[in-house]
């Protein structure tokens, strides 16, 4: 593993280890306590297949935590043990899972932005241990808490810092990035802040492909800038101006969208620009990189191949805020009938499921969602669902089916 050497925001403060032996040993025993499952372990040994009388379930071969989001969690937990005497403070969720967030509660690690927020910015005191998330922060924010003084804990996933050094690139070489992404989502924030380079740079945060087109019409013909401003207000940079900032653009994007999206994004303004420029000038008025995360497209995949295999239902496990996880139910809601569920605790009966709804944006429970009979369910989960919440939505699914948990560990 690397080292991690963690800095304050100022010169002074002495870079600490986290990363240490003993501590990542306690680390280590600690997390698995928490989110390790022996059923999951034994079942992917087997090949991913568990099957109980009439009742089969798959997995999928990649799901759950990816290297990033341990690392984070690791990093988190470490710090904890090393500044045991110190406050502990978060930069909104560590990722995007409830049970997991409320763990790192539960250690005394108090968030500072977000809907859970506990404490303020102004709060902070140059003793104080602030903790940035897998997503990385805007950096407007980390400013603010440089200037406190705090030690900083930095646990930004390495995918999402790739993005951020070539949108940096962009900016400086005057070229406005089109970030195919969610303009609210804690990372696509982080990297349009770095998109404004030294505050000259500019953005532009499409989500779909409608929103693709709109901007590949502007870039062809032109068009109503107020019109166009206001259909992605909170989507683009400050004193961005459609009619100078889409000259020259590079398309990047958050790590954990689709890829084949994204890459219909990139061909699509690539087109419109050629269009308008003609194919010599347009080499030089676009640029794109793949920026996909590879536990993202790992876990896309995996459930590709899931997915050829004849499943009466499939089910998506892992946080409602959660973008890979959202895209994998997308996937799965185009092939079969599919219930994206939050734990176990929603598999209210063999009659009920409540699940969230991606186009109404809510929970709803479904009914009649269990087949009778003889049946084989898919299961896969996002990179921020840990696997003992695979475990339990697992027991809870064969209880549904009439099998005792001691037929479920007999099996595995």
């Amino acid at each position: 593993m690397t080292t991690n050497l963690i800095s304050s925001g100022t010169s002074a403060r002495e870079k600490v280890n986290l990363r240490r032996p003993d501590v990542m040993a306690a680390v280590q025993e600690q997390v698995e306590s928490h989110y390790r499952s022996d059923i999951v372990d034994k079942v992917r040994r087997n090949g991913g297949i568990i099957s109980v009388n009439d009742t089969t379930v798959r997995l999928a071969k990649q799901f759950g935590f990816c290297y990033g989001v341990e690392r984070a969690i690791d990093l988190a937990y470490a710090a904890r043990k090393v500044f045991q005497d110190r406050r502990l403070f978060i930069v909104g969720e560590i990722i995007h899972n409830p049970e997991v967030n409320e763990q790192i509660s539960s250690l005394g690690i108090k968030n500072l932005t977000g809907r859970n927020k506990q404490a303020d910015i102004s709060e902070l005191q140059p003793d104080d241990v602030v903790i940035l998330p897998a997503f990385g922060t805007e950096v407007s924010l980390l400013e603010q808490i440089k200037n406190r003084g705090c030690q900083i804990v930095d646990t930004t996933c390495g995918d999402v810092m790739s993005v951020w050094k070539r949108v940096r690139k962009y900016a400086s070489e005057s070229v406005t990035s089109i970030i195919h992404g969610k303009a609210e989502h804690e990372e696509t924030k982080a990297t349009s802040s770095r998109a404004r380079g030294d505050g000259k740079g500019h953005y532009l945060v499409v989500l779909t492909l409608a929103d693709t087109d709109y901007v590949c019409d502007y870039i062809r013909h032109g068009g109503d800038k107020a019109a166009f401003l206001a259909k992605f207000r909170g989507a683009y940079s400050e004193g961005f101006d459609p009619d100078v900032h889409l000259k020259t653009v590079g398309v990047a994007n958050q790590t954990t969208m689709l890829r084949g999206e994204t890459e219909e994004v990139q061909r699509r303004i690539r087109q419109a620009i050629t269009d308008r420029d003609g194919a010599l000038e347009a080499a030089r008025s676009f640029r794109f990189f793949d920026t996909i995360c590879g536990a993202t497209q790992e876990r896309q995949d995996a459930l590709r191949e899931l997915l050829n295999v004849r499943l009466n239902l499939l089910l998506v496990v892992g946080g409602y805020n959660s973008s890979n996880t959202s895209h994998l139910a997308e996937m799965g809601e185009e092939k079969l009938p599919t219930y994206f569920v939050l734990n176990a605790s929603r598999l209210l009966s063999a009659n009920e499921i409540k699940h969230y709804d991606l186009h109404r944006k809510e929970e709803v429970v479904a009914r009649d969602w269990l087949p009778p009979g003889r049946i084989v369910i898919g299961i896969t989960a996002g990179a921020s669902c840990p696997n003992n919440l695979i475990e339990e939505t697992l027991i809870r699914l064969f209880e549904l089916r009439g099998i005792a948990r001691e037929q479920l560990e007999a099996a595995a």
